[in-house]
């Protein structure tokens, strides 16, 4: 990519997207055009293409998405799979109408059988059933991949999928009631933490900053309790969904972030599609961990002091889905952040 090509970041707000464009700005580029999803609705296609065919980005990185835990995939199953697929199917269709140099569309590892082999290479892609908890997300994900290599196949559209595994990172979603594992951690276990202190002070200012189901820091305490213990937050114990046994792998945004950007700038479609005849790129670690060990890490690095209680009723998710990177090494990239100290910085950030 030249350095002042014009770069559309899609979900420049979110946790992937701004990771990509703080990273793209640390290595000199400059021209970037963006809008965040009040002024730019990419589910509507009028939109995206008047936003297209005004602006006419050179390069595409397409981090937009709605995203969610287990909670909220089960929750929002209808939302899940159609502002997704419209999203995507908006802006992959108007770079091609526009002729976009390069497009780069993220998915997750979701997209992966139930019970694919581990680990999960490229080619384990339809070969079994979807895990259903977040089933309409993944369907989502693979018809966006599929839709890359249609687009070179018939248009010879320069369109490349990657699929991470779960991130981490700057501007993660604490919200309780939507946040994915280790962000949901992290907060139970600051809150445990800070009553334990007796810290309410920190408490408040926490829940003025993010409110959880709508009690903010100014709530009566008997309201701030009872909402800390509806999510499993006491001066004694956390409470945490599943039984722990499952594993999981994660990579922190800004390894990511380097990870798009790289294959953006050396991978082409024909590597892709035709040398390697793989439809995506997996980005990830290739190490993984229990919940309860990604759950004692997470204790560790707050300080917390409780218990952590595992309630087995409610779903655990995919068993193990750990990716296999060895197409993303071939590439000539190797994640370089590990796990504790990628955890510790964004403790050290959140707790600011």
């Amino acid at each position: 990519m030249d350095k002042n090509a014009k770069i559309f970041v899609a979900g420049h707000n979110g946790m992937v997207g701004s990771a990509i464009l703080r990273k793209l700005k640390q290595l000199g580029y400059q021209n970037f055009v963006v809008k965040s999803s009040s002024e730019l609705d990419l589910t509507n296609q009028a939109e995206t293409f008047e936003f297209f065919n005004q602006n006419k980005p050179d390069y595409v990185f397409l981090a937009a998405a709605k995203v969610g835990g287990i909670w909220a995939n089960q929750t929002y199953k209808a939302q899940f799979i159609y502002e997704n697929l419209m999203i995507q199917n908006n802006v992959i269709h108007a770079a091609h109408l526009n002729r976009c140099k390069k497009l780069l569309f993220l998915g997750s590892s979701c997209i992966y059988p139930k019970n694919a082999p581990q680990p999960m290479s490229e080619n384990a892609l339809l070969t079994g059933i979807l895990e259903k908890t977040n089933e309409p997300y993944a369907i989502a994900k693979i018809a966006g991949i599929k839709m890359c290599e249609s687009y070179f196949s018939q248009y010879g559209s320069q369109f490349i999928s990657v699929m991470p595994t779960n991130l981490y990172g700057e501007n993660d979603n604490y919200n309780l009631e939507k946040s994915h594992v280790l962000p949901a951690l992290i907060r139970k276990m600051h809150l445990g933490k800070l009553l334990q202190d007796g810290n309410m002070e920190s408490i408040r200012k926490d829940l003025n900053h993010n409110p959880i189901e709508n009690i903010r820091g100014d709530a009566e305490i008997v309201a701030i309790l009872d909402i800390l213990k509806k999510y499993g937050i006491t001066d004694q114990h956390v409470t945490l969904w599943g039984t722990g046994e499952v594993y999981r792998e994660f990579l922190h945004v800004d390894d990511m972030a380097a990870a798009c950007i790289h294959i953006m700038e050396q991978v082409s479609a024909e590597q892709l599609y035709h040398d390697f005849k793989e439809t995506h790129i997996n980005i990830g670690t290739g190490i993984d961990l229990t919940i309860k060990q990604l759950a004692e890490l997470v204790k560790k690095i707050v300080r917390y002091e409780g218990s952590i209680v595992w309630d087995s009723t409610k779903p655990d998710g995919t068993y193990k889905k750990q990716l296999d990177i060895t197409l993303l090494n071939q590439l000539g990239f190797t994640p370089s952040i590990k796990l504790e100290d990628g955890i510790d910085n964004v403790y050290n950030k959140y707790i600011k």
